[in-house]
């Protein structure tokens, strides 16, 4: 027997899974309280590494139905999307996303989507990481100084390299200049 369960997710406190389930109601799906899953949480945070989520993946079974709203509910990085729908569809869990028509997304014509939106996805991080190299180029080029500044002034970056020649170790100058050990370090390899 077809059991169909239903997974709600927001990102705040201040928000509520109401309309989704309202949502998947309208649509003709029956769940029962007790297969409704609702967080609060990140997209950004990988389905398997949600408490709830996972709570869901040890009640359900070969043959039933997850009902989403949205495929963003899943989560924020369709690789995640992805791998996240083809764990369900190796255990025999299909996966309706309202958004998309209701479409089964472990069925040929949902892969296809889903391979679709996967492609868009890598096209998407492609652009951004070209964007960000060009950007960083034309800043070097500029004579723009990159990364974070530093928490220590010249005159006390003179002081470090002096004090670390003559063997203070990290840690006192760390302490002396309350910063961390990783920013001593890093005034060292700007000098090399």
């Amino acid at each position: 027997m077809t059991r169909t369960f239903a997974y709600c997710r927001v990102s705040t406190a201040d928000q509520t899974t109401d309309n989704q389930l309202h949502e998947i109601a309208a649509a003709g799906f029956t769940v029962e309280a007790k297969r409704a899953i609702s967080e609060t949480i990140s997209g950004s945070v990988a389905a398997m590494e949600r408490k709830g989520f996972v709570r869901l993946l040890d009640r359900m079974e070969a043959g039933d139905v997850l009902i989403v709203t949205k495929l963003d509910r899943l989560g924020r990085n369709a690789m995640d999307v992805r791998a996240t729908v083809e764990r369900l569809a190796g255990e025999g869990i299909r996966v309706h996303c309202l958004a998309l028509g209701g479409v089964d997304l472990t069925s040929p014509a949902g892969k296809m989507t889903m391979g679709v939106i996967a492609a868009v996805a890598e096209f998407e991080r492609d652009l951004l990481i070209e964007r960000t190299q060009a950007g960083l180029t034309r800043a070097k080029a500029e004579g723009r100084a990159l990364g974070r500044p530093s928490s220590l002034t010249a005159a006390q970056q003179a002081e470090v390299r002096a004090k670390r020649a003559e063997g203070l170790s990290l840690g006192a100058l760390a302490n002396e200049y309350g910063v961390s050990r990783a920013a001593i370090q890093r005034v060292e390899k700007r000098c090399r």
